[in-house]
């Protein structure tokens, strides 16, 4: 494993990609689609369609008696009046049945033109809008790209991806700043449907993370379903984004090291801290409930950091209307009964308790 530098290999297996599906150095982006989906939108113009021609229809056959049919003698009925609907709507008019007297063509100018009108814009329009999708979608890629900045990419959207999308978008980021990179299209669908950007390839290709505007992000979010997998994203990330910060999962504790080694700045192990939570909960489930709803962003409490504020600095974290539980100096983690923070200064960060509202709880 020439990227590690000497590393061993990852306990569960050799590095490899999450899935089998070969991408090549290809990476599809796919911006989320703001309106209704394809099908009802399809719906909604073929019915428009239809109610232009009855209304066409129910027009002629009304006037009736203003109309002839040059086949036969016979009155005009409601069959032939949908018929001469279908034919003056698409524009064919074969001309077998016309308007002879003034009322009728009268109703043909103010009427049955509108609706040919709007009968060829629906048709026009649907046919257009299918054969420049690809470029709308283009023009909107292009448009993301060059306006993307700060944003965080999350590398795998599975139960731990869309958990901490969740969180996310619960702290108030807003979705199109969430870029999603996984080669799982049901998973890219789910995500996309969130209002997400998705990237479709392989996380450990720079191409695709170059894709996914990783070198101007501020965060990658590494959530991959294998350790070793992740390790390789996360070299793969460090090299082409040397100053953004990188937070990964893994299941195993001795690959925590590894992780580290590799650029992350933060490793959360999943599996341990399940296992804790379990382990908890046998003797004080209210513990756990406490530290779920701490974890949780939608309402009651969540854990937060921010600036320490100007009316607050010489004063003591213990102090302050929030309840902190440290502080954070020169990029180390002080609790608040430390002697090196019992005097914020400028520069200080705070971690404290938030109380969210369920009014700030995100729509499902």
């Amino acid at each position: 494993m020439d990227r590690t530098q000497g590393a061993r290999t990852v306990r569960r297996g050799p590095l490899a990609r999450e899935h089998a599906e070969p991408f090549g150095t290809a990476a599809v982006v796919v911006m989320p689609d703001r309106g209704v989906g394809p099908l009802i939108a399809l719906v909604r113009r073929l019915a428009l369609a239809v109610g232009a021609l009855a209304a066409a229809a129910l027009i002629v056959y009304l006037q009736r008696d203003g109309y002839v049919d040059n086949n036969t003698d016979g009155p005009i009925g409601l069959i032939d009046a949908f018929y001469y609907a279908t034919v003056s709507l698409s524009t064919t008019g074969y001309g077998d049945i016309a308007p002879v007297t003034d009322s009728a063509r009268l109703w043909t100018i103010l009427a049955i033109t509108p609706l040919r009108v709007l009968f060829l814009i629906v048709l026009v329009g649907t046919t257009v809008e299918l054969l420049t999708e690809r470029s709308r979608q283009a023009f909107r890629i292009r448009r993301w790209r060059s306006r993307v900045r700060d944003h965080v990419v999350v590398v795998g959207f599975g139960t731990k991806g869309k958990a901490a999308v969740d969180t996310l978008l619960g702290d108030d980021a807003r979705p199109e700043r969430i870029v999603v990179v996984d080669t799982d299209r049901g998973r890219l669908d789910a995500a996309s449907a969130m209002g997400l950007v998705t990237v479709r390839g392989d996380a450990t290709q720079s191409s695709v993370l170059r894709t996914a505007g990783l070198p101007h992000a501020a965060s990658l979010v590494v959530a991959t379903n294998r350790d070793d997998t992740a390790v390789l994203v996360t070299l793969t990330a460090r090299e082409l984004a040397p100053r953004i910060t990188i937070t990964a999962a893994v299941r195993e504790t001795e690959n925590v090291h590894l992780l580290r080694q590799s650029g992350a700045d933060s490793v959360v192990v999943s599996a341990e801290t399940a296992g804790r939570l379990l382990g908890t909960a046998t003797t004080s489930p209210n513990v756990v409930a406490v530290v779920e709803d701490l974890l949780t962003p939608d309402a009651g409490m969540s854990l937060s950091e921010r600036d320490v504020e100007a009316g607050e600095l010489g004063g003591s974290p213990r102090h302050l209307r929030d309840i902190v539980l440290g502080v954070v100096r020169g990029g180390e983690i002080h609790q608040i009964d430390s002697p090196e923070v019992d005097a914020l200064e400028r520069g200080d960060r705070l971690l404290f308790v938030k109380r969210v509202s369920p009014a700030k709880a995100p729509k499902p």
